[in-house]
């Protein structure tokens, strides 16, 4: 490979990132290499569609979909506009893939479609445009100013790939067995790109439960619930209690909050609304119904249909909850003090923050420290709720990075 002097593009990194871009670059006639360090491609594609295959999200309004990305909002408004969630669609049923929006407002593949069969039909498009797939082919860094490093992992040879442009996709920190482990960090700090450090993002919250809890409760979801931090908006979904503390959706919306706050030095405090659909008022009234020789238990089921855990739950946040008066007890079923003494452990996270500085790329998404270096996916500073949103960020990205080379018009294409 290393003799071959034919022009051709690299995408560094087999994930959904990396591989959008090699086909919207395929397609415009360019030569694509893909060059993965896995034995597969697209393994965190598929590891990602196991609680759901979640392609996107149908949420109504640019700017609203756009405001999922917190501060990289600006940025992911513009990648957005060119590959979203009508241009995702269309390009999942040109793979032969339908689509359909949830009642959540998410969009998936139709049941038929399993994530192994969405990748099978994209790797098939790729390999039908052209594209060569290198597999067990590892990014060692840079050489001269458009060589990579790379080497073999199956013989240990190392060799220098000389593309005329290059796209790196080499995701973010977490999940380490499919590939994603952030060990591209140094390779960009050495040649003075700014690399914010990773953390971990839409993950679990540690909640110090004693040993009673616990072993009583285990693992139980709570549904219909609401969830804040402080006094910030409400995230409504399905809290999962667990040995170690909290997880479900509504955790994982709330994890930049509790990050930022734990970060501060200060406390980090979930708000659990457990009725959060039954006005403060009627709450209220509902409590102040004579309760006689009834268990605290058997009374919040009687009257609010709140079973198990949630009385074990309560008095494990305030040990008298059985003898508050209604408006105290209202207060606590409203308002109850989840205090989180961490986040778990950056790999077990479904997405990272932190990476490479928007501040280090122009707005086609290329390293203005290495022209004709274009980055997309997860190794960039960005992050969003799960629901969607990020596997659409990541497409977008990658879509992005290929518009950026066609708009340089960079040389290896064959039309």
């Amino acid at each position: 490979m290393s003799g071959d002097t034919s022009a051709f593009v690299a995408v560094v990194g087999g994930g959904p990132a990396g591989l959008l871009a090699a086909q919207r670059l395929a397609e415009a006639g360019h030569r694509v290499r893909v060059f993965e360090a896995q034995a597969t491609a697209g393994r965190k594609f598929l590891v990602a569609g196991h609680g759901g295959f979640n392609l996107s999200n149908a949420a109504p309004g640019a700017a609203r979909f756009a405001a999922q990305y917190g501060a990289a909002a600006g940025r992911f408004g513009a990648l957005l506009a060119q590959f979203g969630p009508a241009e995702l669609r269309a390009w999942a049923a040109d793979l032969g893939i339908d689509t359909f929006v949830g009642t959540s407002g998410r969009i998936f593949p139709v049941p038929a479609h399993t994530p192994a069969a969405v990748l099978r039909a994209w790797l098939a498009r790729l390999g039908a445009l052209g594209v060569e797939i290198h597999t067990r082919h590892r990014w060692l860094g840079f050489a001269g100013p458009r060589g990579l490093r790379l080497r073999r992992e199956a013989t240990g040879e190392e060799f220098v790939a000389e593309p005329a442009a290059t796209v790196l996709a080499l995701g973010g920190a977490s999940w380490a067995k499919t590939g994603s482990d952030g060990t591209w960090a140094p390779l960009l700090r050495e040649i003075g790109v700014e690399v914010l450090p990773f953390a971990p993002a839409n993950c679990g919250a540690e909640v110090a439960w004693s040993a009673f809890f616990r072993e009583k409760v285990g693992r139980q979801p709570l549904k219909n619930i609401a969830l804040r931090v402080h006094e910030g908006p409400e995230v409504r979904g399905e809290l999962l209690l667990t040995d170690y503390g909290l997880e479900g959706t509504p955790v994982y919306a709330l994890t930049p909050q509790v990050r930022g706050a734990l970060a501060a030095g200060g406390p980090a405090v979930l708000h659990l609304n457990l009725k959060p659909d039954l006005p403060a008022a009627a709450l209220l009234g509902k409590l102040g119904a004579p309760r006689g020789k009834a268990s605290l238990a058997e009374f919040l089921k009687k009257t609010l249909h709140l079973g198990a855990p949630v009385p074990t739950l309560l008095r494990e946040i305030q040990p008298d909850a059985a003898t508050l008066p209604p408006a105290a007890l209202a207060q606590l079923l409203s308002h109850l003090p989840l205090p989180v003494a961490g986040l778990r452990p950056l790999d077990e996270a479904i997405s990272t923050a932190g990476g490479v500085a928007w501040a280090e790329l122009d707005e086609h998404l290329m390293l203005r420290r290495r022209p004709g270096t274009y980055l997309a996916g997860e190794m960039l500073d960005w992050e969003a709720p799960t629901g969607g949103y990020l596997l659409q960020g990541c497409l977008a990205s990658g879509a992005g990075a290929a518009a950026g080379i066609l708009a340089a018009k960079a040389p290896g294409g064959g039309a």
